[in-house]
């Protein structure tokens, strides 16, 4: 499972738990909460009441003096409250008198008048000088019947006379617990979806950045060219630099040992040429071979001049990553510098250029961004390789197209022997390089190397095969600039 995932994963199994806990937490608290509220409102009430009872409880007139009218009166008010979201259209006090016995004199529901009530918490513990309160159930087999019941005493010159009660059913709470309930429950429900929403935003931002790492590392790893990410969680970013500063570190040191090794054994022929030809010219010899000798020290000393050129040129920009000097490039028009500095050449050689009709017409010419040096000596490379393989008195062809991909194709085509089989996927290795035809000299096998780094620098491709009608062509593919 990836690390992302993971990540995803276990955050929301926290927060998913989280919010489960948090909102049981809530809600087994609202209904407590509520109760207690109206408990304390139950207080004060029988309290007061009990105040207002006690000149009728003292007169032995509570069942039928001032006391019990006003009270009954107050059960047939018609009453219609907006509380909040909840309309109550019921009063819902239930009042009782008992005397110090625990008797009920006085009900304002009728029902307990005579019963004896001293066993009730509510009387028996506010009988004993206690806070008396109970919560019944009306109906046993009902837990939302239960009712809560608050005493107090009835005082007379500081004795108690008897005790009153006032009782309220719990379920008339019941409109509150549940709204309560549902605003904690929507609350609840919308932080843990914004929760969880940040949640995920965070780990697609970390994975992001942790993938792009990655792809950076399986690019080195790969031998490609890549940046390490510029964009994401600044601790990896960090990493990724860390990274590519260590890996040009031990690039750099591999990167000269490979090319040190490479460059002395490439100059091991030439240096033998000249120091053979050297050592004859220390000898009494006729003045032409005086002068073979002398022009073989030239050419291979031009070959090894030619040879470090090249070398130097294709390890600064195989160390590249990017382009610098990036501006847009007319291709038809630096191929027509190419072929005026390849003018000689192609005079000497007795060959011509043929421009191949375009498919974009005459007067559209194909444009794209890049660096003018690089582009133009790959150019000059291709073409170099052309001519040295082109028979005399024949004709080399180019054409640039549009393709459908929105890119353009610089092909160049020659009429020569055309690439052995057995050469044609090693064509683009260093120092890899075929005999020019009528000649046992090789090139120096670095030209077509140069130019798949400047086309993998330009985000294009080269390729090189033979073709049906003789001879082989070049194929350099190139992103085109956007309209």
């Amino acid at each position: 499972m990836k690390l992302g995932i993971r990540i995803l994963l276990g955050y929301f199994l926290i927060v998913g738990l989280a919010g489960v806990f948090i909102q049981r937490v809530f809600l087994a608290e609202v209904k407590p909460a509520v109760r207690q509220a109206m408990e304390d409102t139950l207080v004060d009430t029988a309290n007061i009441l009990a105040e207002l009872a006690a000149d009728d409880m003292k007169q032995n007139r509570i069942a039928d003096g001032n006391f019990a009218s006003r009270v009954r009166e107050y059960a047939h008010r018609d009453i219609n409250a907006k509380i909040w979201s909840f309309r109550k259209t019921t009063l819902d006090y239930r009042i009782y008198v008992t005397d110090l016995k625990g008797i009920v004199l006085f009900d304002s529901t009728g029902r307990a008048v005579g019963q004896d009530y001293s066993r009730r918490n509510d009387v028996y513990l506010t009988l004993q000088g206690s806070y008396g309160v109970r919560s019944t159930r009306d109906v046993d087999s009902d837990e939302r019947s239960t009712v809560m019941h608050v005493a107090a005493p009835i005082i007379d010159d500081g004795k108690m006379i008897g005790v009153l009660t006032v009782a309220k059913p719990n379920n008339t709470l019941q409109p509150a617990i549940s709204q309560s309930e549902r605003t904690i429950l929507r609350w609840g429900g919308l932080l843990l979806f914004l929760s969880l929403a940040v949640g995920l935003a965070v780990t697609l931002w970390i994975s992001r950045s942790l993938g792009a790492l990655q792809r950076y590392a399986r690019a080195v790893t790969a031998g490609e060219r890549a940046q390490p990410p510029a964009k994401g969680a600044s601790e990896i970013v960090e990493l990724g630099q860390a990274l590519e500063s260590m890996r040009q570190k031990l690039e750099g040191k591999q990167y000269v040992e490979h090319y040190i090794h490479s460059l002395t054994h490439e100059m091991k022929s030439p240096l033998a040429a000249i120091q053979g030809a050297a050592e004859l010219l220390d000898e009494d010899l006729p003045d032409t071979q005086r002068r073979r000798f002398a022009h073989n020290i030239r050419s291979q000393s031009q070959r090894l001049a030619e040879l470090i050129e090249k070398m130097l040129a294709l390890a600064a920009i195989e160390h590249r990553q990017t382009l610098e000097n990036v501006v847009t490039v007319d291709l038809g028009g630096l191929l027509d510098e190419v072929l005026e500095l390849l003018e000689p050449r192609l005079r000497q050689a007795s060959l011509t250029v043929h421009i191949g009709r375009s498919q974009l017409g005459p007067k559209v010419r194909p444009k794209i961004r890049g660096e003018v040096f690089l582009l133009r000596q790959a150019l000059i490379n291709l073409l170099e390789n052309a001519i040295d393989f082109s028979p005399a008195g024949s004709e080399i062809t180019l054409k640039t197209d549009f393709s459908v991909a929105g890119t353009v194709k610089l092909s160049v085509l020659d009429n020569g022997p055309g690439i052995p089989s057995y050469a044609l996927t090693r064509v683009f290795e260093r120092f890899y390089s075929l005999p020019r035809p009528g000649s046992s000299e090789k090139s120096t096998g670095l030209g077509l190397c140069f130019v798949q780094q400047v086309a993998q620098l330009h985000h294009g491709q080269i390729s090189l095969h033979n073709r049906s009608e003789g001879g082989a062509e070049a194929q350099l593919t190139l992103p085109a600039e956007p309209a």
